[in-house]
């Protein structure tokens, strides 16, 4: 009987099994017909809200992908960033908050399909476009072409992220409909060899299904490859785009809006927090839902650029522009992730082009927040005292030449006995405080075209620093392959280049090492550090009104920069990353000194733009 039971157990197991194994290598087909996307061979048109991994705390992925049901939407499109997988040449990463294969799988669970967008140039407002800061160590490479050394590097890492990905694509049974090659090229330069590159490669690494490129409208013909499905950016009028999608494409579709703007982004300094319209953008989002035109609105949920991964636009016609740390976006979903009311004006929109009998979730509540009274900063440390070994050279060395990605270098020096005049940094990236004798005498700042100042008669034995701070890479542009940071070619004074450098390195990936103390007696730029408890936690906002610019550590997260000038005013903390009981709060700042307490607000500021003195 016993013999009977389990022989009978272990049949039922492993149909069991076989039905799992069997589910799981399920295949779709999804296709190009000449008017929409065919999935499995029936008509599917996607509704699209743009959301990225590394933007929003992994902890919060399924939330936010529940949220985008909840709006009627049916697939996510996502960029991958291959500097945040590849932080370090030949070293990878796809844990924590890198895990785009469980992203994509969260996204499968609920019933998400995915448009996946590995580029791997990105733009995204994300430092250098995606790019790792280390091809920028050879001077002779130049990322975005055909240049074997940017190939072979770029095919490395497809290869890598193949292995995450490849089995994720609707050929192989996943949720991965589509893979799109390159992004928005027709803006930088118009090589069909290049684009070829680009398929070869993906194809290489095993991506099987359909590639796709995207282009604004009038850099569609640079930009776009000849035979793979070009998509349009930033253009809504129903006529324009399937014409200019016929145009390029044999006189077929689908038509695939790839970037659709429901809001914009903000940059430090260049004015209000950007507000779109929910009403106009709703009236516009019904006209191509009534034409069957596929969509994906960049952003559905916009998030927060965290640590120093924020890029910079720069081009002959505007200044260097760093982006600010919030990516609210004006989006659907707020920086936090809860629905605002542009939320629910697309709702009703998308809910009318949903197959018949579709139910919506529900509009999800708002999250929890909390505010913070005051937390005391009782514990000081001056970064100059926590320099450590420096590097000597003749002139000043980048970033790049010092092997040090992001943060902040101080460049001393010794100009000697009456020395005086205009002090110009040339080809300064990209913010400066300068000091004599550690004493600030000014700042230098690539946004505003400052990169000099006056300097009286020094006395013989004066020491001058140059603190500098690497503000975001550009991420747009043709100035992409001119993206070296710190002090990039030379320093002069009344004249005359300044020689024999010492250079001292602070990347701040972690706080490690840093020696504290009761208070601040040095006045400079420094690390002021507080405790505190909580007995409930809830996502809250850190009031930096108060500070000058810098950037914030809480128990062991770098949360984003912060700057005086706005038009962000805030720094959204996630609740999943504080505790019930004690906090640590690390706040760094290279203006202002003094600080005691700092407060947290139960919502954000994302609108108050001020001017900062300049010394």
């Amino acid at each position: 009987m016993k013999k009977i039971l389990f022989t009978a157990l272990g049949l039922l197991l492993l149909s069991v099994l076989n039905t799992g194994l069997k589910a799981q290598q399920a295949k779709h087909t999804f296709a190009l017909g000449d008017s929409s996307f065919l999935l499995d061979g029936k008509p599917l048109q996607m509704i699209s809200g743009e959301m990225h991994c590394a933007r929003i705390p992994r902890e919060y992925w399924r939330d936010r992908m529940k949220a985008a049901k909840a709006m009627g939407l049916n697939t996510i499109g996502t960029y991958v960033f291959w500097n945040a997988h590849e932080p370090v040449q030949g070293k990878y990463d796809f844990s924590g908050n890198n895990d785009i294969a469980e992203f994509v799988r969260i996204a499968g669970e609920e019933g998400l399909w995915v448009v996946m967008r590995p580029s791997p140039y990105v733009c995204a407002e994300w430092e250098f476009g995606g790019y790792p800061w280390w091809l920028l160590k050879d001077k002779s490479l130049k990322v975005r072409s055909r240049d074997p050394k940017f190939l072979a590097a770029y095919r490395n890492y497809i290869h890598k992220l193949a292995k995450e990905l490849v089995p994720l694509q609707v050929t192989k049974g996943g949720n991965i409909l589509m893979v799109q090659i390159e992004n928005e090229y027709g803006s930088y330069s118009n090589d069909k060899e290049y684009m070829d590159d680009n398929r070869r490669l993906f194809r290489e690494a095993g991506f099987d299904g359909l590639l796709f490129t995207c282009d604004g409208a009038p850099q569609m013909p640079a930009g776009y490859l000849p035979g793979y499905l070009p998509a349009v950016n930033g253009l809504d009028n129903v006529g324009e785009v399937k014409a200019l999608i016929k145009k390029h494409h044999n006189d077929k579709g689908p038509f695939y809006i790839a970037e659709w703007y429901p809001g914009w982004f903000d940059s430090w300094g260049s004015g209000k927090h950007h507000v779109v319209s929910a009403e106009e953008k709703a009236k516009k989002l019904d006209d191509v839902l009534a034409a069957g035109i596929s969509i994906n609105m960049y952003m559905f949920h916009g998030g927060t650029t965290r640590e120093f991964m924020n890029g910079a636009n720069f081009d002959d016609k505007q200044p260097y522009m760093p982006q600010t740390a919030s990516y609210d976006y004006d989006a659907p979903l707020d920086e936090a992730g809860n629905p605002t009311e542009k939320f629910r004006i697309f709702r009703d929109v998308i809910r009318k082009y949903l197959p018949a009998g579709t139910e919506l979730p529900p509009v999800p509540q708002a999250r929890k927040t909390i505010s913070i009274g005051d937390i005391r900063l009782n514990s000081y440390s001056a970064l100059f005292a926590n320099a450590g070994k420096p590097v000597k050279n003749a002139v000043p060395m980048s970033f790049e030449d010092l092997d040090q990605a992001y943060g902040f270098v101080m460049y001393r020096t010794r100009p000697g006995k009456g020395v005086s005049g205009l002090l110009k940094v040339k080809e300064l990236r990209d913010y400066a405080t300068v000091y004599v004798d550690g004493k600030r005498i000014g700042i230098l700042d690539r946004r505003l075209k400052l990169d000099s100042l006056d300097i009286p008669d020094l006395p013989a034995d004066a020491v001058l620093d140059i603190l500098v701070e690497n503000n975001g890479r550009v991420n747009y542009g043709p100035y992409l392959t001119d993206n070296r940071h710190g002090i990039t070619e030379y320093v002069s004074l009344g004249g005359k280049e300044l020689k024999g450098w010492e250079m001292y390195g602070f990347p701040f990936a972690d706080l490690k090492g840093f020696k504290f103390g009761s208070a601040d007696t040095a006045g400079g730029p420094g690390l002021y550090k507080g405790s505190f408890e909580l007995s409930e936690t809830g996502d809250t906002y850190l009031d930096m009104r108060s500070f000058g610019k810098g950037f914030v550590f809480l128990n062991g997260h770098n949360l984003g920069k912060y700057w005086e000038i706005g038009p962000t005013q805030t720094i959204y903390v996630p609740a999943c990353w504080l505790n019930k009981g004690r906090n640590e709060l690390i706040v760094f700042d290279q203006l202002k000194s003094g600080h005691t307490e700092i407060s947290a607000l139960d919502a954000p500021i994302l609108n108050a733009p001020q001017v900062a003195a300049k010394n």
